[in-house]
């Protein structure tokens, strides 16, 4: 890996840019939107809760009054709310980035509105389904990118096909690791797929290394028992943000890139060019993921 501190000041100008960004009311989503929209991006925020989608907006209209942004409901566990977003993003007449950044943490075993286990319905489903409605609108549009949020958590991840729906099994660290190489797996695949299609959209992918947010609300009780100690040595949700931007807005971004911190294990420090482990890479795993993702969402692209 090669350093360099690169900065929201790196942010090329964005002006006539279209952005959609999930889970953009809080911690590394919102970073990313505030960002954008200060360096003049039309800024559509997917958010579940509309009391804080609203308290989102007058933060950024804080440091950017002149921001476009706007609030696009959108629920990832889902598929109907992600049918619907889906739609009013259409109506745009642009779409020039999709960050997939929303998701959930290590939760106690639930379900999505479509009997989806909870973490991989919200971190994986929903976000393929999402971008597979909205492909066609990036496509049409010149230099547009797909970037979707994974973690240091895929390393830990396999798919386990025999149990999508974690009916025999269910350990929740396991779970959130599938979902996040999930993430990576996707990503490598839909980048595979746009090449194939002849389509001048990247797909790329980032980790925020370990950043103060609050992904971790749910994650059981030792989970909180270590919070207090953890925000000592985790960086700012800015800074955590910064792969994030790097992925969408550098113009030396290539399609499949993966950005995160610079520093020791990835945890801290300035957006570089990283690597994932060698499953992540798996095409094999990568074209079963995705053909069970369309079968289970109902949702076909990129074939």
């Amino acid at each position: 890996m090669s350093r360099t501190n690169w900065t929201e000041a790196d942010i090329p100008n964005q002006a006539g840019r279209t952005v959609f960004i999930t889970g953009a009311n809080t911690g590394i989503g919102f970073e990313a939107a505030r960002a954008l929209a200060e360096h003049g991006a039309r800024v559509l925020l997917g958010c579940r809760n509309a009391d804080k989608a609203a308290a989102a907006l007058d933060r950024i209209r804080t440091s950017a009054p002149d921001a476009d942004i706007a609030v696009v409901p959108l629920d990832l566990a889902d598929l109907s709310s992600v049918r619907d977003a889906a739609a009013v993003v259409n109506r745009e007449s642009r779409l020039d980035l999709l960050i997939n950044n929303a998701g959930v943490m290590a939760l106690p075993k639930r379900t999505t509105a479509d009997g989806f286990e909870m973490q991989f319905g919200t971190n994986h489903l929903g976000h393929f389904a999402l971008t597979g409605l909205l492909i066609d609108r990036l496509n049409a549009t010149p230099g547009a990118r797909v970037v979707s949020v994974s973690s240091q958590g895929h390393r830990m991840g396999r798919i386990d096909f025999d149990d999508l729906a974690a009916e025999r099994h269910y350990r929740r660290w396991a779970r959130y690791g599938m979902t996040k190489v999930s993430n990576l797996l996707f990503i490598y695949e839909l980048q595979r797929r746009l090449e194939a299609a002849g389509q001048g959209t990247i797909a790329a992918a980032c980790h925020p290394g370990g950043s103060n947010t609050e992904l971790a609300r749910d994650a059981g009780t030792l989970m909180k028992i270590s919070q207090p100690v953890a925000k000592l040595v985790m960086q700012p949700a800015a800074m955590g943000a910064l792969p994030t931007l790097r992925a969408a807005t550098d113009p030396t971004v290539q399609g499949g890139d993966y950005y995160g911190p610079d520093g020791l294990t990835q945890t801290r420090g300035y957006p570089v060019k990283v690597h994932s482990n060698a499953y992540s890479h798996r095409a094999d795993v990568a074209t079963r993921l995705w053909l069970e993702s369309e079968e289970l969402t109902g949702v076909e692209y990129l074939d």
